[in-house]
């Protein structure tokens, strides 16, 4: 019989499962769980963009597309990103279409890293990064943001982590799970750290589209970073295409053409059906996205003031759809908690230590779910909360 010890490659049985995934198992057996885990929109995909997908399968369009990505909806990503954050990138040489935002993370880790270098890694983030680096056999170096601060990484605690085997800063803002957005004068500061390295910028921009307050600002939109950041975009978010499984690279050309080598070497190319669909939500909609944002901001605040009322001290996040309250107050670990309040009031959230080490005394809340359901869910909590004095 064979040995799948032997077979399996180290580096990957040495990769912990998804924190997150051991909750939504839980929740799977249960009955009446409101579950505010899953990062996924609750929007359908807008009809005119499904229309745009559906139609191009009535006309026949399922053959490869080039291997970049079709050369309309690169033009479109293009004019896209000119005209909603004042990015500009040749179509042709600094844009590939991928499968997701997760294939350009992946590709981008592939196409920089060599042995035992290191990214910087701001902390609480999503659950891929650290493993991606991983699997590259380079060091995830994770550096733990702060409450007080926004949960946003300060020059400081940048400059005081690189070391000479410091290859890349992966900046995923707006962040999940704690909502926390970088301003431009953040950005301005991290340029100064970064002059006169060969330091590359990796800026998850997934949630681009979802901030509250203050319009994004990408690291690109820095003269001083422009050319030493690629850019990770996507339609899962911003159109609710999760499923679609599309996403984007942007970014220097010398860096782009290596990706779009192993991007055709490993998928060949992204989804067709996705790919016109995708031309049609670049095009127009952008009256989607404001009518999503807006029922999304509606929420944050709601919760917002749900969680302050139940005691608990919660930043206010800015982007994306997630709160990262703290937990503290209640005495239980952030694993002890979620598990808890699963068990015995059907409510889902995730520890915040699926996050990574920052993440001990929070919880991610996602509230892309209904008002009725945060109402629900709520109180609850506040039931939860109750039983436990």
């Amino acid at each position: 019989m064979i040995d799948y010890n032997a077979v399996l490659c180290n580096r990957i049985k040495e990769i912990p499962p998804s924190g997150i995934r051991r909750f939504f198992d839980i929740a799977a057996e249960m009955d009446d769980v409101i579950s505010l885990g899953i990062g996924e929109p609750d929007f359908q995909t807008p009809w005119h963009i499904r229309d745009a997908g559906i139609y191009s399968l009535v006309k026949g369009f399922t053959k490869y597309t080039p291997n970049a990505g079709l050369t309309d909806l690169r033009r479109a990503i293009s004019d896209y990103l000119q005209r909603r954050f004042d990015l500009r990138y040749d179509p042709k040489s600094q844009l590939l279409v991928t499968v997701g935002g997760s294939e350009g993370l992946d590709l981008a880790f592939r196409c920089i890293l060599e042995e035992d270098d290191e990214v910087i890694i701001p902390s609480p983030s999503f659950v891929c990064y650290a493993p991606l680096t991983a699997i590259q056999y380079g060091k995830p170096v994770l550096v733990q943001t702060k409450a007080e601060n926004e949960f946003r990484l300060t020059a400081d605690e940048l400059r005081a982590a690189i070391t000479p085997k410091t290859k890349a800063l992966l900046l995923p803002f707006p962040n999940n799970p704690t909502g926390a957005i970088l301003r431009k004068e953040d950005l301005e500061a991290f340029a100064a750290v970064l002059k006169d390295t060969n330091i590359v910028v990796i800026s998850d921009e997934i949630y681009a589209e979802l901030t509250y307050g203050q319009h994004h600002v990408s690291p690109a939109n820095i003269p001083a970073l422009y050319d030493r950041t690629v850019v990770i975009n996507g339609f899962s978010k911003a159109y609710s295409m999760t499923g679609w499984r599309l996403g984007y690279i942007a970014g220097p050309h010398p860096l782009v053409e290596q990706m779009t080598k192993l991007h055709q070497f490993g998928i060949m190319s992204a989804p067709t059906t996705s790919q016109y669909a995708a031309i049609e939500a670049m095009d127009h909609g952008d009256s989607d996205i404001a009518a999503m944002r807006d029922e999304y901001d509606g929420r944050r605040r709601y919760l917002l003031d749900g969680f302050r009322k139940l005691g608990f001290s919660c930043f206010e996040p800015r982007g994306a759809f997630y709160m990262f309250p703290c937990i503290d107050s209640t005495g239980l670990s952030s694993e002890d908690f979620a598990e808890r309040l699963l068990r015995e009031q059907h409510v889902a959230v995730i520890p915040g230590t699926a996050f990574g080490p920052g993440g001990e005394g929070f919880v991610r809340v996602c509230y892309a779910v209904s008002m009725k359901d945060l109402g629900t869910a709520l109180s609850r909590i506040e039931a939860f909360c109750q039983s436990l004095k």
